[in-house]
């Protein structure tokens, strides 16, 4: 099985552009946990988790009573947390591998990229996996 087949086509995303709080917004409306980052071609640059804000934010609680820190820290970009070594993979990768890298780099998802551009073209989650194992068995 190759991820392609598992992996959940057109993501949603977040662009370079976007500020913190936006991110935040997106992944709170969308109910969702891993949030590619792609810049204004298209192409995959990062990736932030909700691991990562909670990273981001628990340092802003300390400073709770410092409300323009936290407004800037809210308005900072994206980019200044986003993970950006990103590890991705191509729809033809077999679904093991994926699987191995996401317990090797306790990663719950991996972009999907077309390997000739890097355009974002999917991500496939542990919940896509368990999902395929389910349907396996």
């Amino acid at each position: 099985m190759v991820v392609g087949e598992i992996m959940t086509a057109e993501p949603i995303f977040a662009t370079t552009e976007m500020s913190v709080e936006e991110v935040i917004e997106v992944l709170y409306e969308n109910d969702i946990r891993h949030l590619p980052i792609v810049d204004e071609d298209g192409d995959l640059v990062g990736i932030i988790s909700d691991r990562d804000l909670r990273s981001f934010a628990l340092p802003a609680l300390s400073e709770f009573d410092n409300r323009e820190a936290i407004n800037d820290a809210l308005a900072s970009s994206i980019t200044t947390i986003m993970t950006g070594d990103v590890i991705s993979v191509d729809v033809e990768t077999d679904v093991s591998e994926v699987i191995d890298l996401m317990i090797q780099t306790r990663a719950g998802a991996v972009p999907v990229v077309d390997q000739d551009t890097q355009e974002l073209v999917g991500i496939v989650s542990y919940i896509d996996v368990l999902k395929a194992l389910r349907d396996a068995l």
